[in-house]
């Protein structure tokens, strides 16, 4: 299991398009993962889990990956993730 922490520097933080865009990276990895802010954990493979998690601009989340592809599911999605 790996995590990393990341900033949210989107101005609109993880509304809809940049949940989605987050989401479609994740979903082309076979590993699990998991976004979590301010105590709340969701699968970011589930659209309607991140949005629910309510996250906005300047707002910490940690991101999780555990399975056989984690690193480079980790490395890429934090590049899209930072890309928003």
């Amino acid at each position: 299991m790996l995590t990393r922490e990341l900033v949210i520097n989107n101005s609109q933080g993880l509304h809809a398009r940049p949940a989605t865009l987050l989401v479609q990276k994740a979903t082309t990895f076979k590993c699990e993962v998991s976004i979590e802010c301010n105590g709340k954990c969701a699968n970011a493979k589930s659209l309607i889990g991140v949005l629910s998690l309510g996250v906005n601009k300047g707002y910490s989340v940690k991101l999780i990956t555990n399975g056989t592809d984690e690193e480079i599911a980790l490395e890429e999605i934090t590049a899209v993730v930072q890309g928003l």
